[in-house]
């Protein structure tokens, strides 16, 4: 099965219902997932401002948030010496980089919706 890298902002569309959530979809297929252990931080932060914003789906994020936990993704850990040498080269926050540096790695294309990042990763 081929693997893919995926990031925070795929996730987040499809488990809050974002606009994009059927794209997001179509970006994974039925590929393996992997992502950096950094991915589950991000989509946490991600609930933490939704519901900061809507309080009154505070629940309702939490339940999607859950479900993001839960999705079926290997999350690894990254070469943080090689993610700042990335963040550097591609002039990108460490954050992305670990994305960018995890794609590289493992020779597999990255599922993002972050154009900043896409056009990085190229």
């Amino acid at each position: 099965m081929p693997v893919k890298v995926v990031d925070a902002s795929v996730i987040a569309a499809i488990v809050f219902g974002e606009p994009d959530a059927d794209r997001a979809a179509r970006l994974l297929g039925d590929d393996e997932l992997v992502a950096p252990a950094l991915l589950r931080y991000e989509v946490t932060n991600i609930a933490w401002k939704k519901a900061r914003r809507a309080p009154r789906q505070a629940d309702l994020i939490a339940r999607a948030l859950r479900v993001a936990m839960d999705l079926d993704i290997r999350h690894v850990d990254v070469d943080h010496d090689a993610v700042l040498e990335v963040a550097i080269e591609r002039n990108v926050t460490a954050y992305d980089a670990a994305y960018l540096w995890l794609a590289r790695t493992l020779k597999a294309p990255l599922a993002t919706l972050d154009t900043r990042m896409e056009a990085a990763g190229k």
